[in-house]
This record gives C-alpha cells, sequence and structure tokens, in this order.
C-alpha cells in the first residue's frame, strides 16, 4: 500500500512563496517518480513538476524559474518550493507516485493566490 500525505497549501497574495510537501509510505511497494499536478476549477488536472529517484526533474514551461522540486530521500519525502506566486497558479495540487503497482494520489491541498 502506497500513502501519500500532502502538507503546506494556503492563501498568499501575489508575489508571495510557499512550500508544499509529500510524505509518502510505502510498504512492499517501489516508488519510483514523484511530482506534483494540479488542478483549477474547471481545468483539466495538470503536470506541475516531477522528479525521478536518482534526481532528474522537469516543470511546466507556467512554472519554469519560479517553482522547484526536491526530494529528500531518506524521508521519502518530495517538497514543492514556490516562488513568485501568481494568481493564475490558485488551484488544488495534488502529490503523485508513480509506483511499480501503478499511479498514488493524495488528496490534495489547495493553494490560493490572491490580494
Amino acid at each position: 500500500q502506497v500513502q501519500l500525505v500532502e502538507s503546506g497549501g494556503g492563501l498568499v497574495q501575489p508575489g508571495e512563496s510557499l512550500t508544499l510537501s509529500c510524505a509518502a509510505s510505502s510498504r512492499f511497494f517501489s516508488i519510483y517518480l514523484m511530482g506534483w499536478y494540479r488542478q483549477a476549477p474547471g481545468n483539466q488536472r495538470e503536470l506541475v513538476a516531477r522528479i525521478t529517484n536518482d534526481g532528474t526533474s522537469n516543470y511546466a514551461d507556467s512554472v519554469k524559474g519560479r517553482f522547484a522540486i526536491f526530494k529528500d530521500n531518506a524521508k521519502n519525502t518530495v517538497y514543492l518550493q514556490m516562488n513568485s506566486l501568481k494568481p493564475e497558479d490558485t488551484a488544488v495540487y495534488y502529490c503523485n507516485a508513480e509506483t511499480n503497482v501503478g499511479p498514488r494520489w493524495g488528496q490534495g491541498t489547495q493553494v490560493t493566490v490572491s490580494s
């Protein structure tokens, strides 16, 4: 069973920063990639950033240069550092883990960017 527990969402003003974290427990299963997706009202869920176990990462064009994903392998936790937040970053952010038994999702955490 793989469980993902997210934290760190909230309400911030444009230009501010926020860090999301996702702790994974993966007893008996292997995780080979973790990432963050987001879904705004009326929109499809979209990839924000993801990182492999060897540290290779990629980002959506809309967040390049503003967001950074990194992973603490010892804690099996992935972080999303979000800087220079914009109102269009407002969404529910979901942690994702790709495992040997398929994808797993966290419950989602709300990020709202508003003045």
